[in-house]
This record gives structure tokens, sequence and C-alpha cells, in this order.
């Protein structure tokens, strides 16, 4: 039986599991990203496949490309690029895994400090100091989002000293306080923060639910980070304000296309930290992610699956 791992860019998925133990099994390894055509000839008589994230789509168009797949693992538990109905129907199996919320909550505050301190610009200047810092004592932290990251996001600024303020489509008071966090509304947030960090799932509700109106209202002195998902901003309305200085900068893990194209205005704007998608990149998760996969790929072989992944209804 044949199991293909997929986008693993660093050739290092099968040095955080003990794959071996998964008797009749051959596990390979793919370390480039491909697409549709290239996808189903990689895949090609391969039975199981282990999917990173939402790297590489599965809509029914290529599920239906691939016979002989019956095991389709992702990692985490959820995945918006798998069509679950269309496997389903296929009789494929899908299964998550286990994930950490902690990563992308240190990336968050790592995209902070290379803002606030101009990490980059000093770190390159090999001279004496060229910047001056913002600090972030008595400023304002601004999440949207306080879910099991952005809680965890607030936390961290409680210690450093910020007011931390919250906003989603559905967050109370009731539900912010036991996190120590006032619940604001959406303008009074994008208005009032020193530092706007993003923390919400992409859906077609909350696609683009940053847009030139809440940019507009940030002061020049703030900075927004998204460690979370880029549709959930309008791009080119980003672009125009930090291109122009009417925001201080932002730092950015996600984007509309990855990698980030060699042309995009993105890569050249000086007040923008980018980093390529690193946020659940750990050796922790992808313990937990590699790990939890061949849980997945031991308890299905056994006829008894796990952590399974319906369609919505199901």
């Amino acid at each position: 039986m044949r199991c293909v791992i997929l986008d693993d860019y660093q050739n290092v998925a099968r040095t955080y599991a003990a794959w071996d133990s998964l008797d009749g099994v051959e596990v390979t390894s793919v370390t480039e990203h491909l697409g549709p055509d290239a996808l189903v000839r990689a895949l090609d008589g391969a039975e199981i496949v282990v999917a990173m994230r939402e790297r590489t789509p599965f809509p029914a168009a290529v599920l239906e490309r691939l016979p002989a797949l019956r095991l389709l693992v992702t990692t985490g538990m959820r995945n918006p690029s798998i069509d679950l109905a269309a496997a389903d129907r296929l009789g494929i199996t899908v299964c998550g895994t286990p994930s950490s919320p902690h990563p992308p909550v240190e990336l968050t505050w790592a995209l902070i400090h290379a803002l606030t301190r101009h990490v980059v610009t000093e770190a390159t200047s090999h001279t004496w100091q060229r910047t001056v810092g913002s600090d972030l004592h008595g400023r304002t932290l601004g999440l949207l989002g306080l879910g099991k990251i952005g809680s965890r996001v607030a936390a961290v600024g409680q210690a450093f000293g910020m007011d931390v303020i919250a906003w989603s489509p559905h967050l109370t008071a009731e539900r912010a306080e036991p996190a120590g966090v006032r619940a604001v509304d959406k303008g009074t947030l994008f208005r009032t923060s020193d530092i706007v960090s993003l923390h919400l799932v992409l859906s077609e509700s909350t696609r683009h639910i940053v847009g030139h109106t809440d940019l507009a209202a940030m002061k020049p002195t703030a900075h927004l980070v998204n460690t979370s998902r880029a549709g959930l901003v309008d791009t080119e309305a980003l672009i125009a304000h930090l291109g122009s200085g009417r925001i201080a900068g932002a730092g950015l893990d996600v984007f509309d296309t990855e990698p980030l194209p060699a042309d995009d205005v993105l890569r050249n704007l000086p007040n923008v930290v980018a980093t390529p998608h690193l946020g659940y990149v750990t050796e922790d998760n992808y313990r937990r992610f590699y790990g939890g996969a061949v849980e997945d790929i031991a308890a299905w072989l056994a006829g008894e699956p796990i952590r399974r992944l319906f369609p919505q209804g199901d």
C-alpha cells in the first residue's frame, strides 16, 4: 500500500513520526508544491495521502481523478480546501490530526516585535541604531477574534502591560470578560488600537471583513498583523494604506497567493514584515501533525478510523 505525504518542503515529515510502524505501507514525500495535473500523476496508485493544511486543494474534480485513493489525512481538524461531500460520495475517508494553538501565537508576537522595534532594519544595518522603536507597555492591542489563538495572544499582551480589546461578529462582553478583555464594537477597535491582530476563521461571512473603511480608521502610528488567513483583509486596500503611509506597517504571514510572487508589491514595501506562512511550522506541531497522521492511518487500516471529517450537516 502506498502513502504519499504532500508539500513536505523541508523534507522532514518522515523524521517527526514513526512511519515505520505502519506495516505494509510504503511512505514517500513530495517536497515541491504540485498543480492539479502533476498532483494526479504523483498520486497515481496511492491509496493514502497526507495533505498539509490547505496547501493542496482537493476539489471534486481532483478527487474524481484519483480512483485508488481511499484515505485522505489533513493536518489539523479543519480543511475547507477538501470537498468533503465529494470524498464521501467517492468512498474516501477523510481524517484530521491534532494541532497546537501555540505556534501562531508565538509568531504573532515575533511579527509585532519586528514591526515595533524595526528588527529587520536594525539587524541588517550593522551600525548604531537608526530608528526609534515604539513601546507596547501602555498601548492598546485590538484583536479580531478571541478564540483559542486570540485569547492566548491577549494573555501575552496583558503580560506586556497592554490594554487588550476585542471584536468579532459574535463576541459578547460576557465571553470576553474571563480573558480580562473588553469587547468593543468594530469601529472602536480600529480607531483606538495601536496593534490590530487578526485571529478569525476565514469563511464567506468573514472574507474581506477588514476593508478600506476599517484601515482608514486606524491611527497613522498603528500596525496590522495577520497570521490567520489573507482573505480576511482586502489586500488592495491594505497595500494602498501601507504605500501611502496612512498606517505605520503590517506584519503578514499569509497571502492571497502563496508563496508570495517575486514581483508582488508587498515584498518591496519598507513598512511590511512578510514571512512565508510560518505560523504552524514548529517541531512540536509537526510531531502532532505527522504523529497524528500515523495514528489515523493505523486506525483506518484496523477498520476503525479516528478523527473523521464529514460534510456539513452529516
